[in-house]
């Protein structure tokens, strides 16, 4: 049956007023290579200059926009579009169309994986410029194992080595067959700066959604997936979500399996108050008591909300310390972010990371900006201090100087990596010998001993294994159990400094002794 021969049933109005399934538009995520244009795309679509503005000109975030397309003239349409919802009269022949802008950073898979399961189509942009790189390797595999169906916008196509026939064999090559190689994928040739194929792109993408329209119950249950969540100074916690289901409406319990609350503010992705959103919309909540795990399914209406305890950050912080109280060779980190998201990407590529047999830690991890609380957690963890795309509160940076906790932050996250690489390279990376002398020797119990001592060389961690030399001599070997500088309990006593240790071993250590930590 052609799309002429469709004969509407119903005025949508009339449908969500029974209740009945009701049309919703597009949602559309927007994925590729970093740098390959995903962002300016949706700057041209929204008039606007998003990338420009961006740390670094790169996406580090997910973005959700809304836009309105006005829909060709097609009157052998018509029928097809008025059951779909669409108002056929011409001053109003409107779509409105839901925007996903992925980070396309390595760092950002999880963000990818996300936008992917949210979204009713995609599109996958390649620059004509470079073809197939390692996060459109990634995107295909996400689109295909999510089955997304998904159009092919081959990007840059302005500039003079562009090469779209290399990128449609690279595509070929990756399982990605175009139509003009016998598949069933659409493509499409843009340039994102000058605006050329951008709007047949947007009718293709409007053609695929005529094609298996969603639906959703104007009267049902409220569903939706939360994209983002942040802690604001004011307005405590904000998540950005999507609507799927049902109409969200401000003074409705919301849930999650993670947090709950009573929606108290809704705002638009221009940062307009509203009391309701219809499925397809993205929105800013406000009313989670706590953070919600982004990338979880939301439901919100008349709900019954149940309290879910959580651990207080001083008890974490405890348990935390108990923990790394039995391991050896830990590098701990406190890392702090912007939003969830960003909190996520930071801490997977940090958990990827490894220093000269020194394995990163993440002891605490928070969105928000960097506080003295934080600082203090450092120092009581012999912790550096991580902080992604957030401020470093005055009080913090002085309590950081006065007691030599490292901190740092950047707002570009492959900046902040090789920061971090730079640091522990000087703070951390052993010499051939850790060499630390006894200054003095304060009493012995069984097989602990108390001593104090200067580190000559490299550094000392506590449960640390060391061996124990006089006058050359290798007596035998023995454990930090415990380790102080100035008086208070530490993790880490580096070059220079003077220390008291508590250490586990057979040996009576005297003055004169020296500890070895050989690599």
């Amino acid at each position: 049956m052609s799309s002429s021969d469709v004969k509407p049933d119903k005025n949508p109005e009339d449908k969500k007023l029974s209740g009945e399934a009701v049309p919703r538009p597009p949602i559309v995520v927007v994925m590729g290579h970093v740098d390959h244009g995903k962002t300016s795309l949706l700057d041209y679509i929204r008039k606007t200059k998003v990338a420009e503005k961006e740390a670094g000109g790169i996406t580090q975030s997910i973005g959700a926009y809304e836009i309105e397309w006005r829909l060709k003239d097609d009157t052998k349409s018509r029928a097809s579009e008025n059951d779909r919802g669409i108002t056929n009269d011409l001053a109003v022949q409107y779509c409105k169309i839901t925007f996903i802008d992925t980070p396309g950073h390595a760092a950002f898979t999880k963000m990818r994986e996300r936008g992917a399961k949210a979204a009713d189509i995609a599109i996958l942009v390649v620059a004509a410029d470079d073809g197939v790189q390692p996060q459109t390797e990634e995107a295909i595999a996400i689109l295909q194992k999510s089955k997304t169906p998904f159009v092919v916008a081959i990007n840059k196509t302005d500039r003079s080595n562009a090469d779209p026939e290399r990128v449609k064999q690279d595509l070929l090559a990756h399982g990605v067959k175009l139509e003009s190689f016998g598949g069933h994928v659409s493509w499409h040739l843009i340039s994102a700066k000058t605006g050329e194929g951008v709007d047949e792109l947007l009718e293709l993408i409007v053609l695929m959604w005529q094609m298996e329209t969603p639906t959703y119950n104007p009267s049902g249950l409220v569903k939706g997936f939360i994209l983002e969540s942040e802690m604001d100074s004011r307005r405590g916690v904000v998540a950005s979500v999507i609507v799927t289901d049902g109409i969200l409406k401000n003074g409705q319990n919301i849930v999650t399996p993670s947090a709950c609350g009573k929606i108290k503010m809704l705002e638009n992705f221009l940062g307009e108050k509203t009391e309701s959103f219809s499925p397809s919309s993205p929105a800013l909540v406000v009313g989670f008591e706590r953070l919600p795990a982004i990338g979880e399914e939301f439901k919100a209406g008349h709900l019954e909300i149940e309290e879910r305890p959580e651990t207080g950050i001083e008890e974490r912080r405890k348990s935390e310390i108990l923990m790394m109280e039995k391991e050896e060779n830990v590098l701990p980190l406190v890392l702090k972010a912007d939003v969830a998201g960003s909190l996520e990407a930071l801490s997977q590529m940090i958990s990827s990371m490894s220093f000269e047999g020194l394995r990163p830690k993440i002891v605490s991890q928070e969105v928000g900006d960097v506080t003295d609380g934080d600082v203090k957690s450092a120092q009581m963890l012999g912790a550096l201090v991580v902080g992604f795309n957030c401020r470093l509160t005055k009080p913090a940076e002085s309590l950081a100087r006065s007691q030599n906790v490292e901190v740092i932050t950047s707002d570009v996250i492959y900046r902040l990596v090789e920061q971090l690489e730079e640091k522990i390279k000087n703070l951390y990376v052993k010499k051939e010998t850790d060499i630390l002398e006894i200054l003095a020797v304060f009493g012995k119990k069984g097989r602990k001993q108390i001593v104090g001592g200067r580190v000559v060389e490299g550094f000392f961690t506590l449960n640390q294994k060391v061996k124990i030399e006089r006058q050359n001599e290798v007596l035998g070997w023995g454990r930090i159990s415990n380790l102080q500088k100035e008086k208070k309990d530490c993790r880490k006593v580096d070059e220079g400094n003077e220390c008291g240790l508590m250490i586990d071993s057979d040996i009576e250590i005297q003055v004169g002794d020296r500890l070895v930590i050989e690599k």
